[in-house]
């Protein structure tokens, strides 16, 4: 059984520092030591207490979640490491103790004792599935058959850098709709709690009878005042429910169906779900590997269930030497110009690079079709908070107008 031991050793740099090793002995965790180009000071073994304590401490209850920056600036630093003659087992450690991402640090110090027993790079990341995605760990296996592990990282860096400015375009486009929607719900909330229930008074002490709308207005009122709770846990349970939906595949399937469905967001989607897979199937392509592969690694990537499903029933129609641009036709999803390029990829040979030139031009794309789209929703969003308003401003006035007449 593997044992855990504090050792102090002298790096190349010839700085003294201290981690743990795991190893069936000191005999072993020394000449772990030495195979990473280190020289141990002392070895000592953990003692259990302090280990128990250390492990308990260092649990995460949400472990923080490695995004695709994090993924690029792993690549990139790897492949400087590596370009440069770097022993693999000294880069992990390395990145071990430089990375700031605590599940990405905490992932390195595994991989790097995985490495030391003598397992492969692709190997111990396999056995991280949950920091880092399939298709990086199959693009470094591919890197290892090749030989060319740091070219393999250097594309996968910019691969994640492509992706994370596609994220950071969404998520910023997204920023000014959420606080216009927050906004109508804190209006009408103020209106219906704090605003109306000040005219009760004087709608109860006249004989008027109170219309339609003014009673709809005077029991929303009363209910948000008085059970205010129940429409916030209908709230949180729909919100709950949504996100359990969403984890099953049907639920998902529904949902991104639905959504394709949406005029102004079918197209946006269509875009994103465009970009990422000629940006994926191109990287995998130049890389090597085999094109059903690259086509089932690349419909996961998108994001989107409807496309992975329509890439998986033209699979079987590839293996009978159907042509590429003649089945991705068949998903409805892809653009005209995306079936166009991949036509004009295959008669010319250089398939890879045609997917690379219109995953650039749909990233572009996409940037002003978002603004578009956020230009679309801002009006809309003011019309919608404008007619509810009306409405309670409606509701207020009208039966004070009756009360006027009346005392006329």
């Amino acid at each position: 059984m593997a044992e855990v031991f504090v050792c102090k050793v002298i790096g190349k740099d010839g700085k003294l520092s201290e981690r743990e090793i795991e190893a069936e002995n000191s005999k072993e965790a020394s000449s772990l030591i030495i195979q990473a180009g280190e020289k141990p000071i002392s070895i000592k073994l953990a003692v259990k207490q302090e280990k128990t304590k250390k492990s308990l401490a260092s649990i995460e209850l949400t472990p923080k979640k490695v995004k695709a920056k994090d993924l690029s600036l792993f690549c990139r630093q790897m492949h400087t490491m590596l370009h440069a003659g770097m022993p693999l087992i000294r880069a992990l450690g390395v990145m071990s103790e430089q990375l700031e991402h605590p599940t990405l640090k905490k992932a390195c110090a595994e991989m790097m004792n995985g490495v030391q027993k003598g397992s492969l790079f692709s190997d111990v990341m396999k056995k991280q599935k949950k920091v880092f995605p399939n298709l990086l760990i199959s693009m470094v296996e591919s890197g290892e058959m090749t030989g060319s592990q740091d070219d393999v990282l250097a594309k996968m860096a910019v691969h994640y850098q492509k992706e994370d400015a596609i994220e950071k375009k969404i998520s910023s486009a997204m920023v000014y709709p959420k606080i216009l929607i927050l906004l109508v719900i804190a209006v009408i909330v103020i209106m219906l709690t704090k605003i109306f229930p000040t005219f009760l008074g004087l709608f109860e002490n006249s004989n008027v009878e109170l219309p339609w709308p003014t009673r709809f207005v005077i029991g929303l009122s009363n209910s948000l005042v008085s059970e205010w709770y129940i429409y916030l846990g209908v709230v949180v349970a729909v919100f709950v429910m949504f996100k359990v939906m969403l984890k099953s595949p049907k639920g998902r399937r529904a949902w991104h169906k639905f959504l394709l469905k949406v005029p102004v967001v079918k197209s946006q989607i269509a875009k994103i779900a465009t970009s990422r897979f000629t940006r994926t199937l191109s990287t995998l392509l130049t890389s090597g590997l085999p094109l059903l592969a690259s086509l089932e690694m690349a419909g996961k990537v998108t994001g989107n269930t409807v496309v992975e499903d329509g890439i998986n029933e033209i699979t079987e129609d590839i293996k009978k030497g159907s042509k590429l641009s003649v089945l991705i036709a068949r998903i409805k999803v892809f653009p005209p110009m995306l079936v166009s390029m991949i036509a004009i990829g295959e008669e010319s040979g250089s398939l890879e690079g045609m997917l690379e030139r219109t995953s650039d031009f749909y990233d572009d794309e996409l940037e002003s079709s978002l603004t578009k789209m956020v230009g679309l929703l801002e009006p809309t969003m003011i019309v919608v908070m404008g007619i509810v308003v009306g409405f309670i401003v409606i509701a207020m006035m009208w039966p004070m107008m009756s009360m006027f007449q009346t005392y006329k």
